[in-house]
């Protein structure tokens, strides 16, 4: 997925037309092992390209790296975007984790660019560990620079971010990846983080009304749900409740798969879908994992949205024209 990428961005009406030609996925799904009951992540062509410097730096301000995982870069870009304004409106210079000046081009002079960094997650899923690990060499030297000034590495998709805390230390062990573990936090980690020390005064927006959450297995695993808890305690008068629930069923690739999609269906049924059904109209319904998002819009319809979108678009909805911040 790294790899093709960038061109399939290039390339998105053709790549998606197997979700809009009738009968393109039954007749794919013989190739491809991917069922035809669902419907594929839509590339997209404004892919994330980075960070302008719409928040001027100041000597104050705290400076924060982020980091662009391929699903939200080239899938659900908005989500980055998000995350870049709102940091800049909390008062940090937002600056985007992007390929060492040593590390080559790649493909095609029409690319123009390189190729964003990769955590190597799916590599990993596939048992190719060779691979994670140049993308885990990739990432470590684009960081390497922020970890050394004490720069916090921020992400979204939490079995990216996460990868960063776990499987790099053991596919390139040493002291900068330790570093980069202790640096590297989800978007709500260091938001709850920041709010802790009063560095981010809350509420930073307001909205009236529920907020149905799930939680990404990682964040689960990882200690790290209760955050996305404090997080969107930042907003006024939401009112939030977690949905007690397994694996969606989704797990990467997996509920892709014709083979297993009716396990995928029958793991998101347990309790998940059930209770994303039961919600009313008019509740948010939260979901951090990129795979998690797409399994509860095709189980129940509903859009799922990133909590970093929900505090974007609260706070513009918000009559808190200038969130409170201690920098």
């Amino acid at each position: 997925l790294p790899h093709y990428a960038p061109y399939a961005a290039r390339l998105a009406p053709l790549f998606n037309a197997r979700n809009s030609l009738p009968g393109l996925a039954a007749l794919a799904q013989p190739l491809t092992g991917l069922s035809a009951r669902r419907k594929l992540p839509a590339w997209r062509r404004d892919v994330f390209g980075g960070v302008a410097d719409a928040h001027p730096r100041g000597r104050q301000m705290r400076e924060v790296a982020l980091f662009g995982d391929t699903f939200n870069t080239y899938f659900e870009p908005e989500n980055l975007r998000a995350a870049v304004d709102v940091l800049g409106r909390l008062g940090y210079h937002v600056q985007w984790l992007r390929p060492d000046a040593g590390d080559g081009r790649m493909g095609p002079r029409w690319l123009a660019r390189k190729r964003p960094l990769c955590c190597g997650r799916t590599f990993l899923s596939a048992g190719l560990v060779d691979e994670a690990r140049a993308e885990a060499a990739r990432l470590l030297a684009a960081a390497a620079p922020f970890v050394a000034r004490g720069v916090p590495v921020v992400g979204l998709e939490p079995s990216c971010l996460l990868t960063l805390r776990d499987e790099f230390r053991a596919l390139l062990p040493g002291a900068q990846s330790e570093q980069l573990a202790a640096s590297a936090l989800l978007f709500e980690e260091f938001l709850a983080r920041e709010a802790g020390a009063g560095r981010v005064m809350g509420p930073i927006a307001r909205h009236q009304g529920k907020l149905l959450l799930h939680g990404h297995c990682h964040q689960k695993a990882f200690g790290a749900l209760s955050s996305v808890g404090a997080a969107l305690a930042l907003i006024d008068g939401l009112e939030v409740e977690s949905v007690e629930a397994s694996c969606c069923g989704m797990a990467g690739a997996f509920g892709y798969g014709a083979d297993t999609y009716e396990v995928s269906m029958a793991m998101g049924e347990l309790s998940l879908l059930p209770a994303v059904r039961a919600a009313p109209p008019d509740t948010l319904i939260a979901a951090d994992g990129f795979s998690c998002r797409h399994q509860i819009a095709d189980g129940t319809g509903r859009q799922p949205r990133h909590v970093v979108l929900i505090l974007h678009e609260a706070i513009h909805r918000s009559a808190l024209s200038a969130p409170g911040t201690r920098c």
